[in-house]
């Protein structure tokens, strides 16, 4: 193999043509695009031209080329089958979240792939985030303290559109939660650990479709701290600024437009160390904190060359198939917590 991974698509439009193809394949130090395959010809051709990639006619064709990779990019119930897919085919392969429909489905796509013996990694892109990052290393230094308390918000204006497969839980799992809730997830058990049980209410606030446009979870971690995440596809895009609250007994951190697919957003700590003592009148001082701006980072760029850097040294990913299996998990108590009206533990 050369120092280059020459990948395939598979799922070559939406956030593939949007996003990971030109700012990711293309731009990585480590990668090359090679052929691309979608179940829509005229699209998969125009995908082919602008990127100078061969366009494959089915995914077998694909899977045939002479590739090290592929990126799925389908709709979620199609990851099961195309991982699997690729992975009989001998071919590494980094998959849109969720990796499956069902923790079952996502136990026997990891399963396939270590027996196979190629890589499998789960597109957490936003893991990536150099404001996340830094938060994530504050927070392992001991900086914020004592984890006790954060939030995620993602949300966006999704109204009914014809075929759309996030509005169907048969194509798409579910709605804002499945959708956009597995990123806030992650992203807390990033910070602050592993979740231990759940509590979640969804719902169709405003459009409907059959999946929910409303999701808020509660979530209990192994070390005591608690977090809520909420996602909605009926707050208008400019009304919800995707805010990332994490709380500690030494201070917060505050950010408002990380969470998203761009790096846009603005980060600021406010950390008081271990010596404050009890203020009986609460004061609130104009401290406008520190803010964390370090150089960004497109984040799917980065994927791919930690994917790809993965590949070529024969290591695990960081962002694996088991990480995608820990989220799937999650995500099933949720849904259940929803369902049964009480709190669930994840197992």
């Amino acid at each position: 193999m050369s120092s280059r991974i020459r990948w395939g698509v598979i799922g070559s439009g939406g956030i593939a043509r949007r996003r990971t193809i030109p700012e990711g394949i293309a731009s990585a130090n480590n990668a090359a695009l090679a052929a691309v395959y979608d179940v829509d010809p005229k699209a998969n051709a125009e995908v082919a031209k602008q990127f100078k990639a061969a366009p494959a006619a089915s995914l077998d064709e694909l899977l045939a080329d002479d590739i090290d990779a592929v990126y799925v990019a389908t709709p979620a119930h199609l990851h099961y089958e195309h991982v699997k897919a690729c992975a009989e085919a001998a071919k590494h392969v980094l998959c849109e979240k969720p990796l499956g429909m069902t923790v079952a489905e996502t136990e026997e796509m990891i399963a396939v792939c270590d027996r196979r013996g190629v890589k499998l990694g789960c597109a957490f892109m936003m893991r990536f985030v150099a404001q996340h990052q830094e938060a994530a290393r504050l927070i392992r230094q001991g900086r914020l303290g004592q984890p006790v308390y954060a939030r995620a918000q993602l949300s966006c204006w999704y109204p009914s559109i014809e075929g759309a497969w996030r509005q169907d839980p048969t194509t798409g799992g579910g709605g804002s939660l499945m959708d956009m809730g597995g990123h806030c997830i992650d992203l807390l058990e990033m910070f602050f650990g592993d979740v231990a049980q759940v509590s979640c209410f969804i719902g169709n606030t405003v459009h409907g479709y059959r999946s929910e446009d409303s999701a808020v979870a509660t979530l209990f971690f192994e070390n005591g701290a608690l977090a809520t995440v909420d996602t909605f596809f009926c707050i208008p895009d400019a009304g919800s600024k995707n805010v990332l609250e994490l709380y500690g007994s030494q201070g917060s951190i505050l950010a408002q437009g990380t969470i998203g697919q761009g790096p846009a957003g603005k980060m600021v700590a406010f950390l008081e160390g271990e010596d404050h003592g009890y203020d009986a009148q609460q004061a609130r001082a104009a401290d406008q904190g520190l803010a964390i701006e370090p150089a960004p980072v497109n984040t799917y760029q980065a994927e791919i060359e930690e994917f790809g850097s993965a590949v070529l040294n024969n290591r695990e990913p960081s962002i694996g198939g088991r990480l995608g299996l820990r989220s799937q998990k999650i995500l099933a108590a949720c849904y259940e917590s929803a369902r049964l009206g009480r709190t669930v533990e994840v197992v």
